[in-house]
């Protein structure tokens, strides 16, 4: 759920008595809209950026260049890839450096929405450099070889693969990889951790832990979530969110976080999420041929399973992602709103639902009502103002209805 900032006082409709108290939906600050606008204009640059990059590597023979070097300094396969990468995403690091310090640091501290130094900053681009070096050279390992061994069907043993290495990587990164950006420990309210606990019980989730994490350094804005399989299943509450939060609108964030955990959404995701690369890498198979032999002396290679083609395979699955992301975005929002359901239903407090999505709003310098496009195109969540007014209505155990979730809710 993403964080906001208190725009306005929640306002409690003077009903009658016998009537149900309303929490107003705020209207969006001048600052607001301002950043709302920013974060618009970045977006589209990104998606741009994202099919320029790999294309200027491709045109312009870099990729072939940095093979070349690659080969040049090895005669073993996995050090020439490990070269190539190492290569590939310094340069494109580099280039996409200003931007990223325009979005991430400037934009940030100039809505005043980040608490992060620089130096902080810098450090965790150069972390998730490594990190991401490190698995993108896993994958591309893979990848490789299954292009070499079986040229037909590489793209769908590399979607299948993809699977069981999305389900390794999500059990390892809370003990592993956030460690390295956030400092995380146990929760220093015992009572409230004791709460939280119970609450966990009754969702079905046995054997979790309860960690805070120090966000507060980087961000002013508030988040919770559930994650890890197993032995590294955590809860996880942002500093900031503590602060921000009383007891019962923690309870609901607590609650739909938890909803994503037990109603499978995760599950749902990463198979969604290995199809759409299984469906990126077979356009990539069917468009490369006729893409190589129409450019291969621009691009510098003749064969897909050269490393320098792998700028063209990013180019083509990015155009396939940014094809397919209104529809998964959709199914994305889909099941935000089934875990506002599940949290509503767990903990039964609409007023503190409402007031959190108000806080959580505000704290974000988000925009109640998004443009129906950039909504469709961008949002991953349902609109704030849509979460509001479904926090404020839906009561159904006050009327003596069944619950959507109740055979999963333990009493």
């Amino acid at each position: 759920m993403p964080g906001r900032r208190l725009l306005a006082v929640p306002i409690l409709l003077a009903v009658p008595a016998t009537a149900l108290a309303v929490v107003a939906v705020p209207e969006a600050s001048d600052k607001a809209m301002a950043y709302y606008y920013a974060r618009n204009w970045l977006w589209a640059l990104g998606l741009a950026g994202g099919l320029i990059v790999p294309a200027l590597f491709l045109f312009t023979g870099w990729s072939a260049r940095i093979r070349d070097l690659a080969y040049r300094m090895s005669s073993r396969w996995a050090v020439r890839l490990l070269v190539y990468l190492l290569v590939f995403g310094a340069l494109t690091f580099l280039i996409g450096l200003p931007f990223n310090y325009y979005e991430g640091f400037v934009v940030e501290h100039q809505f005043g929405l980040s608490n992060q130094t620089f130096a902080k900053w810098a450090t965790d681009s150069l972390i998730a450099f490594g990190v991401s070096t490190v698995i993108g050279f896993l994958l591309l390992f893979g990848l490789y070889r299954l292009l070499a061994r079986s040229p037909q069907r590489w793209w769908l043993y590399m979607g299948l693969i993809s699977v069981p290495f999305v389900i390794l990587l999500l059990m390892v990164a809370p003990i592993w990889i956030e460690p390295l950006f956030n400092k995380f420990g146990p929760m220093k309210d015992r009572a409230l951790e004791a709460k939280i606990l119970t609450l966990a019980s009754q969702a079905g989730i046995e054997g979790g832990r309860v960690f805070e994490v120090e966000k507060s350094v980087d961000t002013k804005k508030m988040g919770a979530y559930v994650n890890g399989f197993g032995d590294t299943k955590r809860i996880v509450f942002w500093d900031t969110l503590l602060k921000r939060m009383d007891e019962p609108e923690m309870m609901f964030v607590l609650g739909h976080e938890m909803g994503h955990y037990v109603l499978g959404h995760v599950w749902k995701l990463i198979l969604a999420f290995c199809a759409l690369i299984t469906l990126s890498l077979y356009v990539a198979h069917r468009l490369s041929r006729a893409l190589i032999e129409r450019h291969r002396g621009r691009f510098g290679f003749d064969r897909l399973d050269d490393i320098a083609s792998w700028p063209l395979i990013n180019l083509v699955a990015t155009l396939v992602v940014m094809v397919a992301a209104p529809v998964f975005n959709a199914y994305v929002r889909y099941n935000e709103h089934e875990a506002d359901r599940f949290g509503l239903e767990i903990a039964r407090n609409n007023d503190a639902a409402a007031t959190a999505f108000v806080k959580l709003l505000s704290d974000n310098l988000g925009n109640p009502r998004p443009h129906p496009l950039i909504h469709l195109l961008r949002d991953d969540h349902p609109r704030p103002a849509d979460r509001i007014e479904f926090a404020n209505t839906y009561r159904p155990w006050e009327k003596g209805e069944p619950l959507v979730y109740g055979e999963i809710i333990r009493k």
